[in-house]
């Protein structure tokens, strides 16, 4: 049983947070406190700013609105962001919801949306997938709230990758089959950490410059998801559980 308790109703907010400063409220966060979820003054809330850890704190109320939280006690320590990468060529609208949420869920500290010759969505709203960020680290426990960046071509996201970050390509025509197996080559040994980046392409596919171009970075290891095509956002997720229980935390 997880010694964790999910049940009690957590909130991200801006501000820093210290014993028993006072946070004030927005509208939104009164209205979801006070009438979505019916707290009422002195209720317990989880708080957390991705900063300085999460605190249990106390709800207080100015008439019926929520008006304020007390932090009490610091639950939690603020862990490190998650040193992973995840570069996509961005979906429509609900698809792209679901791919910030699992990469969230999934341990991305860096969620990168990448522009390519066949990306059939060129405008991204970065702030709405920084609430969806937002949104999955309230719901699953998290306190690292992701860094989400602003769209940039294939050539200039991979230019900013640090020559030792390893790239993980997601790659159809990959020379090795088993998906374990690569990751493991390309660990080098010693079970040390390294820092990752995993390449999710458009559903059309990376054309052979783009390709040229991403075989080029000196860190990359070329991963076959199996014998059927996926759809870019289960790929997404499918690789991220593979490469997380090779190489990353869940190891």
């Amino acid at each position: 049983m997880s010694a964790y308790d999910f049940s009690a109703p957590r909130l991200h907010v801006a501000t820093d947070i210290g014993l028993r400063v006072a946070i004030p409220l927005d509208k939104a966060q009164g209205n979801y406190l006070g009438n979505v979820l019916r707290l009422s003054d002195g209720d317990s809330v989880l708080i957390f700013n991705g900063r300085d850890g999460e605190w249990l704190a106390r709800l207080t109320q100015e008439g019926r609105r929520a008006s304020h939280l007390i932090p009490q006690e610091r639950t939690r320590e603020q862990p490190a962001a998650p040193d992973v990468h995840y570069l996509f060529a961005p979906l429509k609208h609900a698809r792209l919801d679901y791919v910030v949420q699992k990469a969230v869920e999934m341990g991305a500290g860096v969620i990168a949306p990448v522009l390519t010759r066949r990306t059939q969505v060129s405008r991204v709203n970065t702030e709405r997938m920084t609430a969806n960020a937002v949104e999955a680290a309230e719901q699953c426990g998290i306190l690292a709230v992701p860094e989400v960046r602003e769209p940039v071509r294939l050539a200039d996201a991979l230019a900013q990758l640090e020559a030792d970050r390893l790239l993980v390509f997601c790659d159809e025509d990959a020379p090795v089959a088993d998906a374990v197996a690569a990751l493991r080559g390309a660990d080098g040994g010693g079970g040390k950490a390294r820092p990752l980046a995993l390449l999710i392409g458009p559903e059309g596919g990376f054309d052979e410059s783009e390709r040229a171009l991403i075989l080029a970075h000196p860190a990359t290891v070329r991963l076959s998801l199996g014998p059927r095509i996926l759809r870019a956002d289960t790929a997404g997720v499918a690789a991220l559980a593979v490469m997380q229980a090779v190489l990353g935390d869940w190891r």
